[in-house]
């Protein structure tokens, strides 16, 4: 809680005694004040123990992935970083609009999200520790662990848990969570049905550089990969990947790798104005010679579907896997 709501809590239950004094009913404080409610105490993924007075409501989300699942939740945050990118890239829990811009994911505004008096900020784990001491001198924070190729549908869950725990909403999370799993065994049942048990796909986003593409895999461990995994699909990537992400670094050459994979389906993720795949490389010789591409087996995912997301956005993408690989 920060100092001055703690200032204005002292003063209306000043008045609040006052008023009793004088033979008032009225109550001391609005049913809505973040005060109400028992004091929640979690452990970050810091491991760094954090109690606030009462669920946290006045909430700030410096990354889209926890935004999102905190919107899911039913807590609207009272800031963002990077407004306009969270309703480009992320479909599954809008924001409302008087969300306030903190400033970038990459450099979110110390004092941005301090004016906005909130009871937590929420962070993902590979910001750093000198933005999260930084903001610690005048609100809690919470650090998800926010990504781990080893682990990451357990690790989405368990940071959704955590979140749910610090809002207090950790009823409403099992049983978004419990809807998620239901999502992910029928989709199972659909992909076994239409005999693509086992099929092979790859995920891929990709940029300019220059005047060639830069291609960055979803390897195994990525968290949509790990999607597709679960449905009973193979990812056929197998260069290399960083461990949090399970993300690796290629060019059109590097795709070549994926040549004798048959019937392979390439997805890509491109909501923004640029589209590589369609336009970067449009007429590219070896793009073009790739068999997934002569085959017309290159799936762009529905505008905003966010890949580092919570159950809503990974929902979104088992869907997505679902519609591929059963009609099309």
């Amino acid at each position: 809680m920060s100092r001055l709501r703690r200032d204005l809590l002292a003063v209306l239950t000043i008045a609040a005694l006052l008023a009793a004094g004088c033979g008032t009913t009225e109550d001391a404080l609005p049913e809505d004040d973040a005060a109400t409610g028992d004091p929640v105490t979690f452990t970050d993924s810091r491991g760094k123990e954090i109690t606030l007075d009462a669920p946290a409501q006045r909430v700030v989300a410096l990354e889209w992935g926890e935004a999102e699942m905190l919107v899911t939740l039913g807590v609207m945050p009272v800031g963002v970083a990077d407004v306009a990118g969270y309703g480009t890239w992320v479909s599954a829990a809008p924001l409302d609009a008087d969300v306030v811009d903190v400033g970038t994911r990459q450099e979110p505004s110390v004092d941005a999200v301090v004016e906005l008096e909130p009871d937590l900020v929420v962070m993902e784990g590979t910001s750093g520790a000198p933005l999260a001491s930084q903001l610690e001198e005048y609100v809690p924070v919470l650090v998800t662990t926010s990504s781990d190729a080893s682990r990451n549908l357990d690790r989405m869950r368990e940071d959704f848990r955590l979140l749910a725990t610090a809002v207090g909403k950790v009823e409403q999370a099992e049983q978004i969570l419990a809807d998620f799993d239901a999502a992910l065994a029928e989709g199972r049942q659909a992909i076994a049905d239409a005999g693509a048990e086992g099929a092979p796909f790859t995920m891929a986003d990709g940029w300019m550089e220059g005047s060639s593409v830069a291609i960055r895999m979803f390897g195994p461990g990525a968290l949509v990969s790990q999607v597709g995994i679960e449905l009973g699909l193979r990812n056929a990537w197998e260069g290399e990947v960083d461990p949090v992400w399970g993300l690796g670094n290629t060019d059109v050459e590097g795709l070549t790798a994926l040549a004798d994979e048959e019937d392979l389906r390439f997805l890509y993720n491109a909501s923004g104005e640029e589209d590589v795949f369609a336009d970067g490389l449009a007429g590219h010789a070896i793009w073009e010679s790739l068999p997934f591409v002569a085959q017309g087996n290159v799936h762009k995912l529905t505008d905003g579907i966010w890949t580092f997301g919570g159950p809503a956005s990974c929902e979104q993408y088992l869907n997505e896997l679902v519609r591929i690989f059963t009609t099309e």
